[in-house]
């Protein structure tokens, strides 16, 4: 359920309200906005009298929020959430773009790396150093060693930098990492998503590889109930009986998330298409439908890259993908002419 306050209530009027409704056991939220001012009510709100609620002074109209997920609901925050990470904001008509090597090699590597990206106008730099990967003998990451060669990319170029996190128990380990990733196998690891919730960085939530849009919200859900708003989705692709691409991006769920949610909405076409020569498209096609980012994977070496190598783009495609990246958005974004 939400409250929409009435314009010009003093706040003593709305503290008056917030205790109300805790009388009512239900504990409100408020949200200030551009527009107005809503009161977001978590708990069990079936006893409220919602006649009573409306004859308040305070009190312009009451919705109820029929869909599970209720702190990443347009309804409960009408306006855009803007997640700032190390500078870097995604949301609310800021666009950033995180690249880099799916895993994180060596120093050398990531160097080289990083500073292509940048110049080519990368905002993070991402790099995996845990690993999930199908087989148990594949490359797993550098673990502990990865994260300190994150930390001295950050540095180098400051650099925000993004990686992901497969284990609660390792938390200590990435204070340094400004953006901490879930990946599509982890976003229904409810311990974990609950430990997140009780930090304050910023979370890249990946879709999993066969989820619905309402699982990938109820899963940010959980994040948000443990107090951390700093939440991003990312769509990187489901999966499907079709063997030409790795996943099936489904690019008409960004406009479907900007309708129900106001987190921002980041997509991944490395990990939906696996195939280089798609990455720049699909990155065209998300970003025209109204993604706030993209995650690219960029490797200077792509032939010898250690996991994910055929999906990887050059840093010179990379570049030319930013720079009609940056056509699109103006294509889209900017008002039409009067004619």
């Amino acid at each position: 359920m939400i409250v929409i306050v009435r314009e010009n209530v003093a706040p003593e009027g709305l503290d008056e309200l917030c205790g109300y409704l805790r009388s009512q056991d239900v504990e409100p939220h408020v949200i200030v906005g551009q527009k107005q001012t809503v009161v977001g009510l978590i708990g069990d709100t079936t006893s409220i009298d919602i006649h009573h609620l409306e004859s308040m002074g305070q009190v312009a109209s009451v919705r109820r929020v029929s869909e599970p997920f209720k702190k990443a609901n347009r309804q409960f925050h009408p306006d855009d959430t803007v997640v700032e990470a190390g500078g870097v904001e995604f949301g609310g008509g800021s666009f950033g773009v995180m690249a880099g090597p799916c895993s994180v090699e060596s120093e050398e590597q990531c160097m080289i790396v990083a500073e292509a990206v940048k110049q080519a106008g990368a905002t993070v730099f991402r790099g995996g150093a845990f690993k999930p990967r199908t087989s148990p003998y594949a490359f797993q990451g550098m673990g502990e060693e990865g994260l300190a060669i994150l930390s001295k990319v950050k540095r180098e170029f400051g650099m925000p930098v993004v990686s992901e996190i497969m284990d609660a128990r390792d938390l200590p380990l990435f204070d340094d990492v400004d953006i901490l990733q879930v990946g599509a196998r982890n976003m229904q690891n409810f311990s974990l998503l609950k430990e997140l919730g009780k930090t304050d960085k910023p979370i890249l939530l990946k879709r999993g590889l066969a989820a619905t849009i309402e699982e990938l919200l109820m899963a940010a859900e959980y994040i948000m109930a443990g107090g951390n708003g700093r939440v991003m989705l990312c769509e990187r692709g489901i999966r499907s009986y079709d063997t030409r691409t790795r996943n099936v991006f489904d690019v008409s769920a960004i406009p479907v998330l900007r309708g129900l949610t106001h987190l921002p909405i980041i997509a991944d076409p490395s990990h939906a298409t696996g195939r280089t020569r798609l990455v720049a498209p699909v990155a065209y096609a998300a970003v025209a439908a109204g993604a706030d980012g993209l995650e690219v994977e960029v490797h200077h070496d792509p032939a010898h890259a250690a996991s994910d190598g055929a999906q990887a783009l050059l840093p010179g495609q990379f570049d030319e993908m930013m720079r009609r990246v940056s056509m699109v958005r103006s294509a889209v974004t900017e008002p039409l002419a009067v004619l």
